[in-house]
């Protein structure tokens, strides 16, 4: 039973003309007589009254209601939020300036003419019970009604026993707050009023409370605190802890913020400004989405059946997918076959290896699928030691930028009729060819064959695959180190003693630190109409670099040193490239040999070396090894002057300086990093570990780097996902445990430059994983309806299964609030 507070008799006028529509929303509000016999809390016996609250058009004011009543003293916070909010509204821009009046009693929840005349609410109490029963359904027909609603810090331990005021809330605190500390907010929504102002990383002294339930998925978060950038209380909520966000709640709009905990808070001018944006959305003077984070606004649904026996007839082994502008979806199999399908292992047989490298055509229009055809590839061994696996195959998939034209297709792939079963070598290609339109029909005869190269096959694997276009007509290509992840424990890759017939296959310093090699690699071509290619400029070489001794570059080469990059995206709006790759297989970091195993993922502005096989992170280098004796390490690379020293490079010795990059992981955490000695090399001691990144966490581990969303306003689609996701990069991760499947902000001003993510929220309700859900993320790309597109692996290595399938993540949530005929006069939409 709630007890009956004590209230102090004090209340405040602050005046500022505004425009507001008149007319009224009206709710049925049950009152009752305080006196009367005990009710049950949340549930008391009321008369019917009518509560109207002020709405467009007409009107004469904007009001905004503070009320202070608190279980405790008046405190100068409170005094200060007061004074903040007056002037809030005495000096905010002209649509935003409104009426003020504050209050500490309570009784004008139950006074419905006085009630009706305010647009919000605004609660600067300190915790305790502060509405006995009538009040507080006083305030709930207001929400019902369509009011406003703004609580501050402590208004999150206001009316502890109410499960509605905690719905309102959105959180409650584990206890109370920290002390007063400096910490960085991080603030992921750049749209909404109350945090569009405010800069990407804020860093403000406050008083930071954790949450008994972290409202994440539930509320509309808008801004984090960073909980490594200060001490928090007890039961900390992590790197995913909330500090201000919203909701529309129960027919009217609640916003909270747990900042504000200081009296100095309501003097800073940052915060000024999310308080006014907070209190323009509550006030319906203007419009937010409070809805786009919301789990239960997004669907995610599989939208191909299983393969019927025998047949790939839905799709193939899951490799790749591209969109096309009329909605579209084109995905590849790279070439395991159904389960049941005998593997040649043999090489004196001549089918070793062969496999069907499948394209699909789904059309959401019909929801139909189309079997476009089936290339014979190598590609079509699995299981096995490290000499018997094979990531050979179909490998990557893009649609020409006027494919509603002309059809073409290109495909990135590793034909069977090219490979040398004596010298274990293939050939890799890129490859055009024309999709009838009106069928989804792949004319096999209609290649044209743009580049080739060599790669070995003798030992798996890191084929990579995917390809992508820029705004300039510009064709990216990814090519994995072709090397084999064995004879260096799991370390750099850079053993030059094994070798097949002369070719070794486990030093990566052939290939992905070899500047004359085209494996592992981004590359950038410009294809021309007759199935030829141009070099656009400013690629990492131009192609007619040489050195004494003969070491030469390939021009094609604007990205070296990535060991398995199978996605890769550009932001045409940007232009920056996005991409990620699978790192080596150490557990663990050695003081001897470096770092363990990082996946990575970069944004790439220009052309660079990203370091593998001698550097990874944000310059963490390997230990050097070679002949006679590769088990004895040499010394530490420099990754600001790599050299590449190996008997098996036939390009330059001296590299390009190492780029740093934007996110890494190992089994330990995200963003590892190490206190360095005077030659800048870490410790590489566990125990003396940062994590820069501390959402992030590998263990079994694959990078699947995903799009940049670019929100369409002019679109009509009814299941595009909000504008909130504008600008954010998708990151994931093959696995779906502690892995990666994030959305992340980076900073225009450090980007490509090393610069860490600011931001960063999981997906992980959204984009299902676990039991029923996207199990083994394979690639992601947004269709033109604003749609998002996800292949799932499957459950079986190297061959297509039941679980192999093609989903789509729609969202639901509906525009902005408030409606734009419910807004005030002249408020901005």
């Amino acid at each position: 039973m709630k007890r009956a507070p004590h209230h102090r008799s004090r209340s405040r006028t602050g005046v500022a003309a505004a425009a507001l529509g008149a007319g009224a929303l009206t709710v049925s509000l049950l009152g009752g007589n305080p006196a009367s016999a005990e009710p049950y809390p949340e549930e008391p016996s009321r008369a019917a009254t009518t509560l109207s609250l002020p709405s467009p058009p007409g009107g004469a004011n904007v009001r905004v209601l503070v009320f202070h009543g608190s279980a405790t003293e008046e405190s100068p916070t409170v005094n200060a939020g007061i004074a903040a909010i007056e002037s809030i509204g005495l000096t905010g821009p002209a649509a935003g300036r409104f009426r003020t009046e504050a209050t500490d009693d309570p009784a004008v929840f139950t006074n419905t003419q006085r009630l009706g005349r305010f647009n919000a609410v605004v609660f600067l109490t300190g915790g305790g019970d502060v509405l006995d029963p009538e009040q507080e359904a006083g305030l709930e027909a207001y929400l019902e009604a369509g009011g406003g609603f703004l609580g501050i810090h402590d208004a999150a331990r206001t009316e502890p026993y109410s499960s509605w005021f905690t719905g309102l809330i959105g959180a409650r605190p584990t206890g109370a707050p920290s002390s007063t500390q400096r910490a960085v907010v991080e603030v992921g929504d750049r749209a909404h009023p109350a945090t569009t102002s405010l800069p990407l990383e804020w860093k403000r002294p406050d008083k930071w409370f954790n949450w008994a339930q972290n409202p994440s998925g539930s509320v509309h978060t808008v801004a984090r605190v960073k909980e490594s950038s200060y001490k928090p209380a007890d039961k900390g909520n992590g790197w995913d802890h909330p500090i201000s966000w919203c909701r529309d709640y129960d027919g009217g709009r609640s916003f909270y913020t747990g900042m504000g905990g200081t009296a100095d808070s309501f003097a800073e001018a940052d915060f000024r400004d999310h308080l006014r944006g907070a209190l323009a959305w509550t006030s319906r003077l203007s419009q937010a989405d409070c809805k786009a984070t919301i789990d239960a606004h997004y669907t995610a649904e599989r939208v191909t059946k299983a393969n019927q026996p025998g047949q790939n007839d839905q799709i193939g082994e899951p490799h790749g997918l591209v969109t096309a502008p009329d909605g579209r979806v084109l995905y590849i199999g790279r070439g395991g076959a159904d389960s049941s399908v005998p593997v040649v292992t043999d090489w004196n047989n001549p089918d070793i290896g062969k496999g069907n490298g499948e394209i699909h055509v789904y059309d959401p229009a019909g929801k139909k699928v189309t079997k476009a055809g089936a290339l014979t590839v190598f590609g079509n061994k699995g299981g096995g030691d490290e000499l018997v696996k094979n990531e050979e195959g179909l490998l990557g998939i893009e649609l020409d930028p006027d494919f509603m034209t002309n059809g073409w297709v290109y495909l990135h792939w590793t034909p069977h009729s090219r490979i040398d079963r004596e010298t274990h070598m293939g050939e890799r290609r890129v490859s055009r060819f024309t999709l009838d339109l009106a069928t989804n029909k792949l004319d096999l005869a209609s290649e044209k064959v743009l580049l080739t190269w060599p790669v070995q096959i003798h030992s798996c694997c890191h084929a990579g695959g995917g390809m992508a276009w820029d705004s300039d007509g510009n064709l990216y290509i990814a090519t994995g180190d072709t090397n084999s992840s064995g004879f260096s424990s799991g370390y750099s890759g850079n053993n030059p003693e094994p070798n097949f017939k002369g070719v070794s296959f486990s030093d990566a310093r052939r290939t992905a630190g070899n500047t004359n090699n085209l494996n592992g690699k981004i590359l950038r071509i410009h294809p021309e109409d007759d199935g030829s290619y141009t070099l656009p400029a400013g690629n990492l070489f131009t192609g007619e670099e040489t050195a004494e001794g003969g070491g030469r570059t390939r021009g094609e080469i604007y990205v070296m040193g990535v060991r398995n990059p199978a996605r890769i995206f550009v932001d045409k709006k940007t232009d920056i490239l996005y991409a990620g790759w699978v790192g080596p297989d150490a557990g663990s970091p050695s003081t001897t040999w470096g770092p363990a195993k990082y996946d990575t993922f970069a944004a790439i502005t220009e052309a660079g070396n990203h370091g593998w096989p001698y550097c990874m992170g944000n310059k963490q280098p390997y230990r050097d090894r070679n002949l006679p004796d590769p088990s004895k390490p040499l010394g530490w690379y420099d990754c600001d002057a790599p050299k590449n020293e190996s008997p098996n490079n036939d390009g330059l010795v001296n590299l390009p300086p190492v780029t740093s990059n934007t996110i890494w992981y190992s089994p330990q955490g995200g963003g590892v990093d190490y206190p360095r000695d005077a030659n800048g090399v870490p410790s590489y001691k566990q125990e003396e570990q940062k994590l820069l990144l501390p959402w992030l966490k590998g263990g079994g581990q694959a990078t699947m780097n995903g799009p940049v969303y670019r929100y369409d306003a002019a679109s009509a689609s009814d299941v595009k996902w909000p504008a909130y996701w504008d600008g954010k990069w998708f990151v994931g991760d093959f696995y779906d445990g502690d892995q990666p499947r994030h959305a992340v902000l980076t900073d225009p001003r450090t980007v490509g430059r090393g610069g860490l993510p600011v931001h960063a929220e999981s997906l992980k309700k959204i984009v299902p994983v676990g039991q029923g859900g996207i199990r083994n993320l394979m690639d992601w790309k947004f269709a033109p309806d604003g749609s998002l597109y996800v292949l799932d692996y499957g459950r079986g290595f190297f061959t297509s299964d039941k679980d192999s399938a093609l989903w789509r993540v729609t969202y639901k949530g509906g525009g902005p609030t408030p409606a734009a005929d419910q807004l005030a006069r002249k408020a901005a939409q």
